[in-house]
């Protein structure tokens, strides 16, 4: 009896802003800062997404309709259902008590991160009015970048005829092995667009 040769399982297509990173930027990391191998090369782990509800609550609750918008967002921009955080001690200024929700959050990491980083970095950011560039000056001190969006309706897959309020969301890309030198330059070479310095030239321009 002969046996059956098995077919090779068929490798899964890298999305294409995790191949740029890898086969484009990752030689250019290396020299401009001096890595010897690519084990210390920084690494995106993973980006999180975090809508504050504080600011909407009533008598410690959170209005259903409003808990619902939040939720539809983050899962259609996302692709995966957020989890609500809820705060883990009173805070007067903002009215919180221990216990009230507090946040909407979701992690994602893998394919979906580089889905969603691909969509922000080319769809949801442009559409920004009056955009004139990121901040570069939200890196702590391991490279994660930080920054925020004032609404929800950047993202073209978000229809607002369907939402009955407006609400932003804060963006963390958090990286391994890196500093912020490091985290902005591979950010900057996926396409974030800092807001550039007198005389400095754009990514785009300098490549070509």
């Amino acid at each position: 009896m002969v046996a059956q040769t098995e077919t090779p399982t068929q490798q899964r297509e890298k999305p294409r802003l995790q191949q740029r990173y890898e086969e484009a930027i990752t030689p250019k990391l290396m020299e401009k800062f001096g890595l010897k191998n690519r084990h210390e090369m920084p690494k995106i782990e993973k980006v999180v997404v975090n809508c504050g509800v504080g600011r909407f609550l009533e008598n410690q609750k959170l209005k259903p309709e409003i808990r619902d918008t939040i939720i539809t967002t983050l899962t259609t921009i996302t692709g995966q259902k957020p989890v609500m955080v809820l705060a883990k001690k009173s805070v007067a200024n903002f009215k919180v008590r221990e216990g009230a929700p507090s946040s909407f959050m979701v992690t994602v990491r893998r394919d979906r991160m580089w889905h969603f980083l691909d969509r922000l970095l080319n769809l949801a950011i442009p559409r920004i009015k009056d955009f004139r560039g990121v901040k570069d000056s939200s890196f702590d001190k391991a490279g994660t970048y930080s920054f925020g969006l004032n609404e929800q309706a950047v993202w073209p897959e978000i229809n607002m005829a369907n939402t009955n309020f407006v609400h932003g969301m804060n963006i963390n890309i958090v990286f391994e092995r890196s500093n912020p030198e490091m985290s902005r330059y591979a950010l900057e070479q996926l396409g974030m667009p800092f807001v550039r310095k007198e005389g400095e030239k754009p990514v785009a321009e300098l490549q070509s």
